[in-house]
């Protein structure tokens, strides 16, 4: 068969490319966190109402999650530079015009656009990174610096969003993001070569509008969950059509002359593997910065720019076995015993933080439990990462890239409602029965939310238990399955 296709900067540029790339995935990453700090100030400002604000997130969360696998077909069609570089662009200007919204209005438009832009950006700039590393050393660091780019982005945001949001007022928090996202357009349409891959497939629209509707539906239904009870229909009617939906683009996959997301691309055993790793361990992402900063908070006390310091830890280790994860031990031991460890690991630290007090002491009891959760998050992230987008035909790329961003959303979409179901049930029946409710004082308020905190985290130890059991076992027993020169025999 033809060797795949790749581009082919000069060597001294490529590292140039990752860090692009890379802060594309930063900002992509940080601007929801900094947005959640920075939205109360926005509400004083423009005068919605508190059920409005919710849309300020939905609006966002809503294009990003049901456009991600048009963005990455697109990439495939019209080039991963140019929709790259269009992300950004639109990204810039629609933060642009969030940082000038008058109105409530104008704002949930604004961040519609950036949830659009970024489902344009997200799968290229993965995309990207696939095809410019392909050898083995130089393509676990790349994912490497990809993961914790990641990671950052969700520990930095909200003591960012809060110097910002404080100093010089919500407004700046959205112009930081023009400003980044203008200079790696900058770059990156000085770095980034040209496609040079023919087009040779046309756009699959029933799947578009299928898969679109059945995402909208999806993200729609589980954001509907953490202000709706489960029995409304705004949650379950939501959730079904989501179901008949995706049920649906599945069988025209199957059909399709140019499918959306061809089978080929989701049925090898690794990417599968991978893809389900992915979505469990993306709603543990998601959960511990929630629930770990509502730990750090409010039982023990922290300010937001303490919060933020508090995960550095936890991003260093992360950062840490990444590259060995990737460089050292897949070639090894293979990637069963890999993503095996990486899921004890969590499991363990997720334990730890399940067992906390409210007068924890930091250095003895958060951060162990903080460095281990990392750890096993940057052995299966990047190796995940890495694996299911390795091997992909060219034409392809894109498409597999935006089914990684999706898993990792969805995940994420999906782990927020149900955690935060569960903690709130739990911290309410803490506090049930008791003879004079009003009379509930601070103690024992904040022993419920403990406790609270202790089911989700427990709940995400037992997802990556539920890992070891669903998404191991479909690896490929060789060590070797996931090398490049083993790729092209396995991307058809």
């Amino acid at each position: 068969m033809p060797p795949p296709h790749r581009t082919a900067p000069a060597p001294r540029r490529r590292w140039w490319i990752l860090g692009v790339l890379s802060t594309a995935q930063l900002l992509v990453v940080l601007d929801g966190t900094v947005m959640n700090i920075a939205l109360p100030s926005a509400q004083a400002d423009l005068g919605f109402s508190d059920d409005g604000r919710q849309w300020v997130v939905t609006a966002y969360a809503l294009a990003f999650g049901s456009l991600l696998l048009l963005g990455g077909r697109v990439a495939d069609l019209f080039g991963r530079r140019a929709a790259f570089l269009a992300g950004l662009a639109g990204f810039a200007g629609t933060s642009a015009l969030a940082g000038l919204a008058g109105g409530f209005g104008v704002l949930v438009a604004a961040r519609a656009g950036q949830g659009l832009s970024s489902a344009l950006l997200a799968p290229a700039a993965l995309s990207l990174v696939g095809i410019t590393f392909t050898d083995p050393g130089e393509r676990a660091t790349a994912f490497g610096v990809w993961g914790a780019a990641a990671g950052a982005g969700g520990a930095v945001g909200m003591p960012l969003g809060g110097v910002l949001t404080q100093y010089l007022g919500w407004r700046s928090a959205m112009y930081a993001n023009t400003v980044v996202a203008g200079l790696a357009l900058a770059a990156g349409a000085l770095l980034l070569a040209r496609d040079r891959h023919p087009r040779t497939s046309r756009l699959d629209v029933p799947g578009t509008l299928l898969v679109g509707t059945g995402l909208f539906c999806l993200v729609y239904g589980f954001a509907a969950a953490a202000n709706h009870p489960w029995s409304a229909v705004a949650t379950w009617g939501f959730l079904a059509a989501a179901g008949v939906l995706l049920t649906a683009f599945a069988w025209w996959q199957t059909r399709a002359r140019h499918p959306l997301l061809p089978p080929r691309v989701v049925l090898d055993r690794d990417r599968a593997a991978s893809l389900i790793a992915l979505l469990q361990t993306s709603s543990a992402v998601f959960g511990i910065f929630l629930f770990g900063t509502y730990y750090l908070q409010r039982s023990l006390g922290y300010g937001p720019a303490a919060t933020g310091l508090a995960y550095l830890p936890m991003i260093a280790a992360l950062i840490a076995t990444s590259p060995l994860a990737t460089r050292v031990l897949l070639p090894r031991l293979g990637p069963r015993t890999v993503i095996a460890a990486g899921a004890a690991l969590a499991a363990s630290g997720l334990l730890l933080l399940g067992s906390l007090g409210l007068d924890s002491p930091y250095p003895t009891a958060v951060l162990p439990a903080l460095v281990l959760t990392g750890a096993g998050l940057g052995t299966i992230i990047t190796a995940t990462t890495s694996l299911a987008t390795l091997g992909v035909a060219p034409a392809d790329s894109g498409v597999a890239s935006a089914t990684v961003n999706a898993m990792q959303y969805v995940g994420g979409s999906i782990g927020v409602a149900l955690l935060t179901t569960v903690s709130t049930a739990t911290a309410a029946a803490r506090l049930a029965g008791r003879a004079v409710p009003d009379a509930t004082d601070a103690a024992d308020r904040a022993r419920a939310d403990l406790a609270g905190y202790h089911a989700a985290f427990h709940c995400l130890a037992a997802a990556f238990a539920l890992c070891l059991f669903v998404a191991v076992p479909l690896y490929r027993r060789s060590s070797a399955a996931h090398r490049p020169d083993t790729a092209p025999e396995r991307a058809g």
